[in-house]
C-alpha cells in the first residue's frame, strides 16, 4: 500500500478551517480506495507564528517539507501584518525557491452553482488559465531609495528569462493539447510593454509549430477581461504572466459562482521539489471562526493534488463527489448564497464519497 507524505500548511484565518476539512475528506477517500494512505504532518506558520518568531516560517523550514510527496496549503494575509511580509515571508517562501512554475487554476461551473452572467448554463464555462508563476512582475527585483523624503523612489522591475518564457508556454500548449477543445490563448501587453512582453509574444509563436494540433490566438490583458465576461464560450485554455493571470483567475473564479470553490495547482512540473495545492480564497478573517467557510477550493486543489500523485481513479471519485454535493443547494455556503456550513459540506461530501460507485 502507498502512503503519500502530505504537509499540511493552514496558514491564517479560515486556512485552519479548510485545511481541516480537506484532511479530513481525503482520509475518508483513502479508506474508501483502500490502496493508499497518507501521513499528515502539521506546519503552523503564518500570522501567529510571525508574531512570536519574528518571521512567516523557521529558517530551515524548506528542508522540513521537501522531502514530502505533496504540499497542502491554506492561505497567508493577517490583518496585523502588512501582505507583503506575509506573501513573501510564506507563501512565495515556498513556491519560489521549490520551482513551482507552473500555477494551474481551473474555473468552471459545478452542478448546482450559478455564474453572474445570464447567458451562461452548465457546461459553457470552463477554463483552465495557466500562470507563470515564479518570474515577470513577481520576481521580487526592486527597491525603495530615500524614503520618506520628496524625492523617494521605488521600483519594482517585471524580470522575464527566455528560459522562464519557453518552459511556461511548453506547458500551457501540452495542456491545451491535452484538452478536448485544443485551444490556447496566450495572454500579454505587448503594446505599452515593449520589451519583456514582446518576447513573450515571439516566445509564443516560436513554440507554437511544435503544437501543430492546438489552435491558438493572442489578445492583450485588458481585452481578455473584457472577453471573459462578453463571450465566454469562446475560451479554452490560458497562459498569462504572473500579474495578469494572477488577476484574470480571480475574475475566472467569481464567474464561475465564488472564489470559495476555485482551486489552484503550484506545480514543478519535473518533481524536484514537491507541488503545493490550495485554495484561492485567501484568509477571509471576516468569516474566520463563524464555521462558514466553504471548503469546496481545498477539496477541489486535493482533486489536484490527487491527480499530481498519479492517483487519478481517486481523483475523480472526489470530483463526482464534490459535484453531487454542489448540485444540492442544502449544501450550498453563504457565498454561494446558501446557509450551509463547513462541517455540513465536508460531510455531505464525504458521504458521497463512501456511497460511491464509480
Amino acid at each position: 500500500m502507498k502512503a503519500y507524505k502530505i504537509a499540511a500548511i493552514p496558514g491564517d484565518g479560515i486556512g485552519s478551517e479548510v485545511i481541516a476539512a480537506g484532511v479530513e475528506v481525503l482520509n475518508a477517500l483513502a479508506l474508501r480506495e483502500s490502496s493508499f494512505v497518507f501521513r499528515f504532518d502539521q506546519f503552523d506558520w503564518g500570522g501567529e507564528y510571525y508574531k512570536q518568531h519574528g518571521r512567516m516560517m523557521p529558517e530551515d523550514g524548506r528542508d522540513q517539507i521537501k522531502d514530502h510527496d505533496a504540499i497542502l496549503f491554506g492561505s497567508a494575509g493577517h490583518p496585523d501584518i502588512p501582505d507583503h511580509i506575509t506573501l513573501w515571508g510564506l507563501r512565495l517562501a515556498i513556491c519560489q525557491p521549490f520551482d513551482q512554475y507552473a500555477n494551474v487554476r481551473p474555473a468552471r461551473l459545478l452542478p448546482g452553482i450559478k455564474s453572474p452572467l445570464s447567458n451562461i448554463d452548465d457546461g459553457e464555462l470552463d477554463w483552465v488559465i495557466v500562470r507563470e508563476n515564479s518570474e515577470g512582475e513577481y520576481a521580487g527585483v526592486g527597491g525603495r531609495v530615500h524614503q520618506g523624503l520628496p524625492l523617494e523612489t521605488a521600483t519594482d522591475v517585471s524580470l522575464f528569462t527566455r528560459s522562464g518564457i519557453e518552459r511556461i508556454m511548453r506547458f500551457a500548449f501540452k495542456l491545451a493539447q491535452s484538452r478536448p477543445r485544443k485551444l490556447l490563448t496566450v495572454v500579454t501587453k505587448s503594446n505599452a510593454q515593449r520589451h519583456a512582453m514582446v518576447m513573450w509574444d515571439e516566445i509564443a509563436e516560436q513554440i507554437a509549430p511544435e503544437f501543430s494540433d492546438v489552435s491558438w490566438d493572442k489578445m492583450l490583458v485588458d481585452a481578455m477581461a473584457a472577453r471573459m465576461v462578453t463571450s465566454p464560450k469562446s475560451i479554452d485554455t490560458v497562459v498569462a504572466t504572473n500579474l495578469h493571470a494572477d488577476i484574470l483567475s480571480d475574475l475566472a473564479a467569481a464567474l464561475a459562482g465564488s472564489l470559495g470553490i476555485a482551486p489552484t495547482a503550484n506545480l514543478n512540473p519535473e518533481g524536484e521539489f514537491p507541488s503545493m495545492f490550495e485554495p484561492i480564497h485567501g484568509s477571509a478573517f471576516d468569516i474566520m471562526d463563524k464555521g462558514i467557510a466553504n471548503p469546496i477550493g481545498t477539496f477541489w486543489s486535493s482533486a489536484m493534488m490527487l491527480e499530481h500523485l498519479g492517483e487519478t481513479v481517486a481523483a475523480r471519485r472526489l470530483m463526482n463527489a464534490i459535484e453531487r454535493v454542489t448540485a444540492d443547494q442544502q449544501f450550498h455556503t453563504p457565498d454561494l448564497g446558501g446557509n450551509a456550513d463547513t462541517e455540513r459540506v465536508t460531510q455531505a461530501v464525504i458521504d458521497a464519497i463512501r456511497g460511491s460507485n464509480n
